[in-house]
């Protein structure tokens, strides 16, 4: 009987009232705008809201032939991940799944079903993690050498930071023992390759890899987006794509293939800096190109990222480095005077520290330019009044601290870790932070994040009192930080990240209210329908 005189409510259609393509009502609809308010319908036309309030309010305004009554569902902004390789990520369903891993044996055994017709002739594999085995040093190629001596094998770890590659994939690509790349390392022991390739030396092979076609990279990108929007996100900032990349995104968003509304940011180099310097910013509905990607250092799994001091576990060792000062000091140059954003990853403390002032030289002060640091991992404990001085944005993966809690001060020392994974303390300086999950490097579920900013645990519910808990984020905060702080961060604040009038009407609708329910619970809700530009995009079955 309910439903039925909602009908009668909505369909009604006094000449005074505005029609409206959508009305939902009957929620409990978290608008995150300036006063966190809370409303129960919202009006919606050609893609935007044009209002939100209470059901009454809404109902005495608008009508439509097309009301969906919520039945007290909860309903957030639409999640944007903050840092992610959304393209990355498609491409590399067709890899094969290393994460998990317990062994250098359990991963061989898992690239013996390697279907090689998806990867263009090679063995190509992603996501294992040393740390997470017994033995806790990187593996050879002998044993790959054994399995595959005529194919070549690529196997990418967690962070994309190393690889371990065979003899062939090093024969087609002419790696030796004396190859040198700058920012980059092949590692040689008792004259002999070893097959693991650091940082920039990945590169060495990735450009010898099959080439993708256009119709792999648009299957990829659709695969992608179908797993984004089953978890609720609606929009991605994919950090750091080349040209022919970017391009066949431009392509697809002409064709109308793109749903997600997409940040993508330039990789670093003379081709993208040409275009673009040439053809502008891209700016439509769901592309958006106006920032260029860089990287200062290397990770701190694969101890490359760049600290002031030795890592603790391997004195003779400070990381690497992609630039040298004076050379991303002239990058930033360049992208301050190609009115673009710069993005850089920095890991490390003197990383951090090193991107800080080249900012800080560049930007002169108080700004509203946005430049961003991804990561932020490690931040020397002088250097964070920085981020406030030039207003630089720290770019973080909440997700990251719980997967690296346990070897991270193995790396660190017991004085480096407590200014790690900082994010309350990056939070206070320009009352910002930009979420995200670096995915595939972590999980594609932006709750796994939001989880690990709150709770500081593992899904096992360790460390039981978190993980250096007074970095930990407030709800409200974790929710922000991947809605209206990531598109802040993304210059579009006015268009997404809160559910108020003239904004996008992209939305989520969950089981449960992540706002009130048992920190425990939190990683597992389900999402239940996701809404982009007002049309439903997802369903759960």
């Amino acid at each position: 009987m309910i439903p039925f005189l909602f009908s009668l409510l909505w369909l009604s259609n006094p000449p005074e009232q505005i029609e409206a393509d959508l009305i939902i009502t009957n929620a409990k609809i978290y608008t995150v705008d300036s006063t966190f308010s809370i409303a129960q319908s919202m009006a919606i036309d050609d893609g935007r809201i044009m209002e939100v309030g209470t059901t009454a309010a809404i109902a005495e305004k608008y009508w439509s032939l097309n009301v969906t009554d919520m039945e007290g569902k909860v309903i957030y902004p639409g999640f944007i991940d903050g840092h992610c390789h959304f393209l990355q990520y498609g491409i590399e369903q067709s890899y094969t799944d290393l994460t998990g891993t317990t062994s250098f044996l359990d991963v061989t055994e898992r690239i013996k079903k390697h279907e090689i017709s998806k990867t263009g002739g090679w063995v190509i594999g992603r996501g294992w993690d040393q740390n997470d085995w017994e033995i806790k040093e990187f593996p050879t190629k002998e044993a790959l050498d054994k399995l595959f001596p005529t194919t070549p094998v690529y196997l990418v770890r967690v962070d994309g930071h190393a690889a371990l590659v065979n003899s062939k994939a090093l024969e087609l690509t002419g790696v030796t023992t004396t190859t040198h790349v700058d920012g980059g390392v092949v590692e040689v022991k008792q004259g002999q390759c070893t097959g693991i390739l650091l940082d920039n030396a990945l590169e060495l092979v990735t450009k010898k890899m099959p080439t993708k076609s256009k119709t792999f990279l648009a299957n990829a990108a659709m695969l992608a987006q179908e797993h984004c929007v089953a978890v609720g996100l609606t929009s991605v900032q994919d950090a750091g794509l080349d040209l022919w990349e970017l391009q066949n995104l431009k392509m697809m968003d002409e064709n109308g293939k793109l749903q997600m509304r997409i940040y993508a940011m330039a990789n670093a180099g003379q081709k993208n800096y040409d275009y673009f310097s040439a053809n502008g910013m891209i700016y439509t509905d769901h592309l958006r190109i106006r920032a260029f990607k860089y990287y200062a250092d290397g990770a701190l799994g694969s101890r490359g990222a760049g600290l002031l001091q030795p890592y603790s576990d391997d004195p003779a060792n400070y990381g690497i480095y992609y630039f040298s000062y004076d050379s991303l000091l002239a990058e930033a140059q360049k992208i301050y005077n190609l009115g673009f954003q710069m993005c850089t990853h920095a890991i490390g403390d003197s990383a951090n520290r090193m991107v800080l002032d080249i900012y800080g030289t560049v930007l002169q002060g108080k700004n509203d330019l946005r430049w961003r640091i991804e990561h932020c991992q490690v931040v020397n404990k002088n250097d964070f009044k920085k981020f406030s001085q030039f207003n630089i944005l720290p770019a973080v993966q909440p997700t990251h601290a719980t997967s690296d809690m346990y070897w991270a001060d193995e790396r660190l020392g017991e004085s480096r870790i407590k200014t790690a994974y900082a994010y309350k303390q990056l939070l206070n300086q320009n009352g910002v932070l930009i979420n995200g999950s670096d995915f595939p490097v972590e999980a594609i579920n932006p709750l796994f994040g939001f989880y690990a900013a709150v709770a500081r645990k593992d899904q096992q519910f360790m460390p039981k009192d978190g993980f250096q808990k007074e970095n930990g984020l407030t709800r409200q905060e974790a929710l922000k930080a991947m809605t209206i702080w990531a598109a802040y961060g993304a210059f579009e604040e006015n268009e997404k990240g809160s559910l108020e009038a003239g904004k996008f009407a992209d939305f989520v609708v969950l089981e449960k209210d992540i706002m009130t329910i048992p920190e425990k619970e939190l990683f597992g809700v389900k999402v239940l329908s996701t809404y982009i530009g007002g049309d439903v995009v997802y369903t759960a079955k």
